[in-house]
């Protein structure tokens, strides 16, 4: 049986130890084929009905009541759940609370502090806009200079580019664990012992490696990280992000926003700010309750499937698709960028190709849904938990009959 063949596709999902987790997503009939998860995920069938409790049972029923019965504990509750699952972090460090950009703005202040005596924070020029732009305006805010990390390829940042730029004016190292064009895997625990042994701290975006690879934070002695939950952990659009601190600088650590549900004494409504010991501190404004409450029942499908299984998975499944590219669209004058050592891949796979704003268009047309990027670029997000091998199969085999003419 060919591998590229319709055939292998159903024998692949015929044999996947995932293929039932599927049935517990709401999976619609259109798209035909969904390549955005590592946009935005799926609903789990859970999330849905969890969203209607909290609205219905909690916020209806209980009203007020729900913030001391049930609310008031859901971002630390939550957070030891998604720390302990998704990304290896002992309880007491990972909270639930507003988007990546706001998490990383809060994180990058606290870690900046904490180097009073060093000027400059370090990024890769090809990294996330977000992390950026808000490294730039944390830098001017703090009178720091960016040392921009020149990456001339589509591999990300690794110990040789990184070791150019450390120095003992390095405060903070931002880096992306899975880059979010190309899907190339950094070593996050050998660039986070560089980064301590120049005397920095390290900052990490999971954004792109939560929900479909192991993660040990603590194991790899992480800082600070902030990842987002709507992309593989399929908690909804706009889903609350996650913030973790390292519990050795939980005593000393300041954030910049300083709000009530981070006080000490939440309802003492005192007339001088006094953080909360522990993790809370890193908390502003009012929880996002029905948010969090997706999140716990994302990341409870994660843990029922186990994320060895699931990072399994996603090495057969982009292997399958990258095989496909190969033999499909590499003769059609596609360039397949991702790396081809599953190892070093995440769970998405990017080409290039000249006419690729065109040709995204014609696959939305025809229920083939990807992400565009620029310049030229395609990416095919591939969700092991939702993304079945015949799906996919059946997006590239448009993808080439869309390059074919």
């Amino acid at each position: 049986m060919a591998e590229t063949s319709h055939d292998a596709a159903l024998a692949l999902d015929a044999a996947d130890p995932l293929r039932e987790f599927r049935d517990r997503f709401a999976i619609e009939a259109d798209p035909v084929t969904y390549f955005d998860g590592n946009s935005l995920g799926r609903p789990p069938k859970a999330a849905l009905t969890r969203i209607r409790e909290e609205t219905e049972r909690w916020w209806a029923g209980r009203l007020i009541r729900g913030w001391s019965e049930h609310w008031m504990e859901l971002p630390t509750r939550v957070g030891d759940l998604l720390g302990d699952v998704v990304i290896g972090a002992a309880p007491g460090q990972t909270v639930l609370a507003d988007s990546t950009s706001v998490n990383l703005y809060k994180v990058l202040h606290a870690a900046a502090a904490l180097r009073p005596d060093r000027s400059e924070i370090v990024i890769d020029d090809t990294n996330f806009p977000t992390d950026r732009y808000i490294v730039e305006a944390v830098a001017d805010q703090r009178g720091l200079t960016v040392r921009w990390i020149t990456v001339d390829s589509m591999a990300g940042v690794d110990a040789d580019l990184l070791a150019r730029v450390l120095g003992p004016d390095t405060a903070v190292v931002v880096t992306c664990h899975v880059d979010y064009r190309s899907s190339a895997v950094a070593d996050l625990a050998g660039l986070t012992a560089m980064i301590h042994d120049a005397g920095a701290l390290a900052v990490w975006d999971l954004c792109h490696s939560a929900g479909v690879m192991p993660i040990d934070v603590d194991a790899a002695d992480v800082d600070f990280a902030v990842g987002c939950t709507y992309k593989f952990l399929n908690a909804g659009p706009g889903a609350p992000a996650f913030l973790y601190v390292a519990e050795r600088h939980l005593t000393d650590v300041r954030q910049p926003i300083a709000g009530w549900i981070g006080a000490e004494d939440v309802f003492a409504m005192a007339p001088v700010y006094e953080p909360a010991v522990g993790i809370r501190r890193m908390l502003s404004g009012t929880p996002n309750v029905v948010g969090i409450a997706a999140v716990e029942e994302g990341v409870r499908v994660v843990a029922d499937a186990g994320l060895d299984r699931i990072r399994a998975k996603g090495a057969t499944l982009t292997d399958f698709v990258v095989g496909l590219i190969d033999a499909w669209l590499v003769p059609s004058g596609v360039e397949m960028l991702s790396p081809r050592d599953p190892g070093r891949r995440g769970c998405h796979v990017i080409v290039r190709h000249s006419d690729a704003a065109a040709i995204t268009e014609r696959l939305v047309e025809k229920g083939v849904v990807p992400d565009y990027r620029n310049p030229g670029l395609i990416r095919l997000g591939l969700s092991p938990l939702t993304t079945s091998y015949a799906e996919a199969w059946t997006g590239i085999d448009v993808l080439r009959g869309i390059i074919a003419g």
